[in-house]
Order: structure tokens, then C-alpha cells, then sequence
């Protein structure tokens, strides 16, 4: 009987699960997926967890105590660095010993240490120790690897088309160009309004810590571009114009992204949203903010989201930039 890995739909899920779904199905096992986040999944993880921690730390607990008896393993990476010279808040390497220190009840934990600061080669050591536990043959999990890196390439190309990440069907088994997705997802058009909402990828595509914020857009008729449709190469070469280089992955890529998008000069607004009491959140979203202000005046908002956030009062300063970008546009 295939063994059950499970990935808890938090955190880095919206980035890297393509990749993770196809490397250990290749090497036989099944996928558990957390359930989409709940009241009940929110209230877990807030008591389960400490009070200093992040809306989105909070929510993760919540998804693996709502996926811990669902599977045999739980894929929970300790990851220190995704990208040459930059790293990412500190909470993700410690992420698989706060969960073992306050869930109980956890099956094994695969916590393989991603840390690609220096060499991407890192990647691959991780595979090979996260595969083995399935797989006694290192050509066999090397090659999982590679149809895994397949499977995340054509993940990306659907995203850079325009595909928000949280459409993509990724229930189904296969490999990420065998998927189906909302072919509705919006990117920048000529008619209707055309707005960025950069922020890290659990809080935009997670529907219930933001409170429908993508569907809300859309519904208004938004056309919305994040900086995941946008090349990589592109946002690092964009963010060296800085004048200085970034420490963290997030603010490069932000930065990076923003400065791209608003070069393009098809934005009518930019929304940041960002958790409360994110340090990395509190000083890139003031650099994207100087960087929107410096191309013009492009309405800007920021929406900070945690436990404690009501509906009504985003939707009323949401319906409020909307209608000042409106205004604008007829102004012209």
C-alpha cells in the first residue's frame, strides 16, 4: 500500500506544490492535501500556536493539525534560502520545531533543509534525503526530481500567462501540464481597470485570510497582475536598480516585480497586502510604496490582514479604491 504524504495548504503551498506533487508521486506515494481554510482550521491553528506569530503561521498549524491523521508523513520543509545571496524570514526554518513542540499526534515529519543561499545544487541534496525514505534507488529519485522540476516549469508558464495560482486545479494526479484551470483569471487588459496586488503568495491566494480579495476584484470588473506572472530574471534585474541589494527573497521579487510592472505603465492602482506583524511586510511594502509614488500618481493602498480582521472594513476601503481609481481614469 502506497504510503500518504501530506502537505499542509499553507505558507509556500501556492508556490511549490506543482513540484512537490510530482516528485513524490513518481516515487509512489499519494498526495493528502490539507482542506481550503476554514473558521474551524483558523481557530486551531490560533490556539495551537504562540500569540507572536504571523496570521499566516497561525493558519499553517491549522492546516496540519486538520491534515495530521490523513497521512503517513507530513512534508513540512525547513527552508532557509530559495535564491543565490537572499534569504526568507527566519519562521520557515524553524517552522518543522514549532509544529513538533505544539501539535500532537504527528506522524513522521519530512523537514529537509532548503537552502539554496550559495548553490542551487542544495535543491538536490534535499530531494535526494526527502526521496530515499520512499525509494532505496538514487536514479530513481533523481529522476523524479527532474519530472518534478518538468511538472513546476510548466506550472510557471501557466501563471506567467496570467493564471493566479489559487485556479489552478491541483487536486487531480498528474503532472501540472495535465491540469485544468480557470481560464477566467485576469491579466492586464485594455478595458476595465488594471491593478497589482503584490504580497506573498499565502496571503494573496488564500480566499479566506484575505476574505475573497481576488474574487472581489474580479467581480468589479479588475483585470489583476501579481509579481508570481512575472519572470524571475526579469524581477532580479530590475530589482539591482535599488541602491541596495535586498536581503530578503520577498523584498528583491517585490520590489523587483513592482518595478517592472509600473515601467510598463498599463497600472491604474496597487494594492499591498500584507499580515500584521510581518517584519519583512513592514519595510518593503514602504520601499514598493516610494517606488509607485516615484511613477506618477498611482493610487496606492495597503490592507493588512490577521486573526482578528473584518470583512466590512475591507470592503468598504476596497470599494473606496476602486472608486478613487474610477474617478481618476474619467478625469483623463
Amino acid at each position: 500500500m502506497a504510503k500518504k504524504v501530506g502537505i499542509p495548504r499553507g505558507l509556500f503551498f501556492y508556490r511549490f506544490f506543482p513540484l512537490w506533487k510530482a516528485f513524490f508521486e513518481e516515487l509512489g506515494a499519494e498526495i493528502a492535501v490539507s482542506d481550503r481554510t476554514t473558521k474551524k482550521i483558523l481557530d486551531d491553528g490560533v490556539r495551537s500556536c504562540v500569540n507572536e506569530a504571523c496570521l499566516p503561521v497561525k493558519l499553517y498549524h491549522g492546516h496540519v493539525i486538520n491534515l495530521k491523521d490523513k497521512a503517513d508523513f507530513l512534508f513540512i520543509p525547513r527552508f532557509m534560502s530559495i535564491s543565490a545571496g537572499e534569504y526568507i524570514c527566519p519562521k520557515f526554518g524553524g517552522l518543522p520545531d514549532m509544529v513538533r513542540n505544539t501539535v500532537k499526534g504527528l506522524p513522521e515529519i519530512i523537514d529537509v533543509e532548503i537552502n539554496l543561499v550559495k548553490s542551487r545544487r542544495n535543491a538536490y541534496k534535499a530531494a535526494m534525503e526527502a526521496g530515499m525514505r520512499f525509494c532505496g534507488s538514487r536514479k530513481a529519485v533523481e529522476k523524479a526530481f527532474g519530472l518534478a522540476l518538468e511538472s513546476y516549469r510548466h506550472y510557471r508558464n501557466a501563471v506567467k500567462k496570467g493564471v493566479l495560482p489559487c485556479d489552478i486545479r491541483i487536486e487531480r494526479r498528474g503532472y501540472c501540464n495535465d491540469y485544468t484551470y480557470d481560464t477566467s483569471s485576469c491579466i492586464f487588459r485594455s478595458s476595465g481597470l488594471n491593478i497589482a496586488v503584490i504580497g506573498h503568495a499565502y496571503n494573496l491566494y488564500d480566499s479566506y485570510a484575505n476574505m475573497n480579495l481576488l474574487g472581489k476584484l474580479k467581480k468589479a470588473g479588475a483585470n489583476i497582475a501579481t509579481i508570481d506572472a512575472i519572470d524571475g530574471r526579469i524581477m532580479a534585474e530590475k530589482a539591482c536598480a535599488l541602491p541596495k541589494r535586498m536581503f530578503w527573497d520577498f523584498g528583491s521579487r517585490a520590489a523587483g516585480g513592482a518595478l517592472h510592472m509600473l515601467e510598463e505603465k498599463q497600472i491604474d492602482g496597487v494594492i499591498y497586502v500584507m499580515s500584521f506583524g510581518c517584519g519583512v511586510d513592514s519595510f518593503v511594502c514602504d520601499i514598493v510604496k516610494r517606488l509607485v509614488k516615484r511613477h506618477g500618481d498611482i493610487p496606492f493602498i495597503v490592507l493588512t490582514i490577521d486573526e482578528h480582521s473584518g470583512e466590512a472594513g475591507i470592503d468598504t476601503r476596497l470599494e473606496a479604491f476602486i472608486d478613487i481609481i474610477g474617478r481618476a481614469r474619467k478625469a483623463d
